[in-house]
């Protein structure tokens, strides 16, 4: 039975996700084919004009190459059980430090029917990394709660979200009131949107007012990220 959305401007392109979850196989795809290449095309096209609008109020953003941002629609199933061959989304990743492999906190932009979202932060450091960005959160406690304790900050970010240590890690006193932050091993928040969020004319006005209020966010965090890969 194929999956239904019958509003706005993204309709054909969650009607195909929609389709593609219940027929994740090489015959259907290569059957669709053309829509997707399509639909990515236009991706490509929303995501280029994403990275203009971000780009007045993070100036690093501009000149991003949004094709440098998507990813591959294509699953690595070498090392999991999961054998369907396709993912059921589009995802861009956007910072002005390169595109969708770098390190650094960015914007991110995820369609999936039933999962749409939009996040930022820095997800998955290295270990080295990781303990940098804890001391600088630690010794600058009062600037970063003061970003996701702003009201606006928080009404569209709640919480930071990803796994977290059971204990307060080694270096950092075990009774800190803010220990909570510090067990994070990814300093990532996110919010989620309805299907209907990206099926409406001005959908790009909603993603472009979440982010502005998600960039103190990155900003701090990329300070620290600078510094550890040496750059100014």
């Amino acid at each position: 039975m194929p999956y239904e959305n019958e509003t706005g401007m993204n309709n054909e392109l969650y009607n195909f996700l929609g389709e593609l979850r219940v027929n994740n196989d090489r015959q259907w795809f290569q059957t669709n084919k053309k829509r997707y290449e399509a639909l990515r095309k236009q991706f490509v096209a929303d995501v280029e004009r994403l990275i203009g609008r971000i780009a007045a109020f993070d100036p690093e953003i501009g000149g991003l190459d949004a094709q440098s941002c998507m990813y591959r629609i294509y699953r690595d199933i070498r090392f999991t059980n999961d054998k369907t061959p396709y993912k059921t989304h589009f995802g861009a990743y956007m910072t002005g430090y390169g595109g969708r492999t770098s390190p650094y906190a960015g914007y991110y932009l995820h369609i999936e029917p039933g999962n749409s979202l939009l996040s930022g932060g820095v997800w998955c450091p290295p270990a080295d990394l990781l303990k940098r960005l804890r001391q600088d959160i630690y010794d600058n406690m009062d600037e970063f709660l003061e970003i996701i304790e702003n009201s606006e900050f928080k009404k569209t970010f709640p919480s930071l979200v990803g796994e977290t240590l059971k204990r307060t890690p080694f270096g950092f006193p075990a009774d800190d009131p803010h220990a909570d932050i510090l067990r994070h091993k990814d300093f990532v928040v996110l919010t989620e949107r309805p299907d209907a969020f990206f099926c409406t004319d001005d959908w790009m006005d909603g993603v472009v007012e979440a982010f502005r209020v998600l960039a103190p966010f990155n900003r701090f965090l990329n300070y620290t990220v600078s510094e550890y890969f040496g750059k100014p």
